[in-house]
């Protein structure tokens, strides 16, 4: 599985980003071990989605980052 994920950190800002191990991830940015977010301690995960297909999942992603995939997450997600 391939999960997309939405992260809400302590500046109240969001980040969304992909990956395989979710669990795995989540820890590496917790532990400051992600750039993006290193700064934003502690993050909380607000959402993931499972994709059976990586490329569905990274399509979404991109989306996500998008103008319109931002108004989206905020309007039906967070």
């Amino acid at each position: 599985m391939h999960y997309v994920y939405i992260l809400k950190c302590a500046d109240g800002s969001y980040y969304t980003g992909c990956t395989e191990e979710l669990t795995q991830r989540l820890e590496r940015h917790n532990r400051g071990y992600v750039e993006s977010t290193q700064n934003k301690l502690p993050v909380e995960l607000i959402l993931y989605l499972a994709f059976m297909s990586k490329y569905k999942a990274y399509d979404f992603e991109k989306y996500l980052k998008s103008g319109s995939g931002i108004a989206f997450r905020n309007k039906h997600l967070v």
